[in-house]
């Protein structure tokens, strides 16, 4: 065994929630390659040779029940993929409640082991939720399924960035409690990334930060380079991770925070506001 086996998924049970496209498809592809036995839950057709596949729709409290019954144990590094955009009836449960309901199952029915790891996909569209952390608060300690669903609608929070929000926020909150039983938990924050999703909503989605993005000659990023290092993350090379939300979004906020961009530190003022 070599030091640089830690890298390496050979041996470990994996679990992609939202695997059938895009950023999470990407995962998966990455995570065969890397030798794991992988599962993968999604609402739409999962047509990748070489896993498993489970029905899922997240907005469902019993199919989540149900999908983590037959998916079983152990998970030795579960991935948390799935999400939609804004106008999607259920976005509140499918881009957050739906993935914690399934988060909470699995660690009360001990399927994550001392050694896992949970990584989530957040958003760019996250960054500055230190400064709702009152807000998010309040929310997240609604633990019951319907009565978050019922907070999102009652207080107008059942949009994308505020879901977004609310998964860095969770990563910060759990890390230390899920530590005690041997489980990592981080999250990515990827800038524009060039997905069917995205796609859909190219307008809003994939125009934010063209001007950066062509003054330093690069292309939105593809499913691949967003899916690497939430692969890292959720390996044993990152063992030393956790409470982590990191951004990958090619340096547009940091250019902003460092003020090397007038634009990005304009955009990096908004997303520090209160939501």
């Amino acid at each position: 065994m070599s030091l640089f086996d830690a890298f390496s998924y050979t041996g470990r049970r994996t679990l992609v929630v939202g695997g059938a496209t895009g950023m999470g498809a990407a995962v998966t592809d990455v995570l065969v390659d890397a030798g794991a036995e992988v599962v993968v839950m999604d609402r739409a057709e999962v047509t990748r040779d070489g896993v498993k596949a489970i029905h899922l729709d997240l907005s469902d409290k019993a199919s989540i029940e149900s999908a983590v019954d037959e998916c079983g144990g152990p998970v030795h590094a579960l991935f948390s993929c799935a999400g939609v955009a804004d106008g999607t009836p259920g976005i509140e449960r499918i881009n957050f409640i739906g993935h914690r309901h399934m988060i909470r199952r699995m660690v009360e029915a001990d399927m994550l082991p001392a050694g896992s790891s949970i990584s989530m996909i957040s958003s760019a569209a996250g960054f500055g939720w230190e400064n709702n952390l009152t807000r998010l608060t309040e929310y997240l300690e609604i633990e019951d399924f319907d009565e978050a669903t019922k907070w999102a609608v009652d207080n107008g929070k059942t949009d994308y960035m505020w879901s977004k929000l609310t998964i860095c926020a969770f990563v910060a909150r759990e890390a230390k409690d899920l530590l005690k039983r041997g489980i990592r938990i981080n999250c990515t924050m990827p800038g524009p990334t060039n997905t069917p999703l995205a796609q859909a909503n190219a307008d809003m989605w994939l125009t934010f930060g063209q001007d950066y993005r062509d003054e330093v000659g690069i292309e939105a990023s593809t499913p691949l380079e967003q899916a690497y290092p939430l692969v890292f993350l959720g390996s044993q090379a990152a063992s030393g991770i956790t409470g982590l939300t990191l951004v990958s979004d090619a340096g547009y906020f940091a250019s902003g925070q460092g003020q090397s961009y007038q634009p990005a530190s304009d955009a990096v003022g908004f997303f520090r506001s209160e939501f």
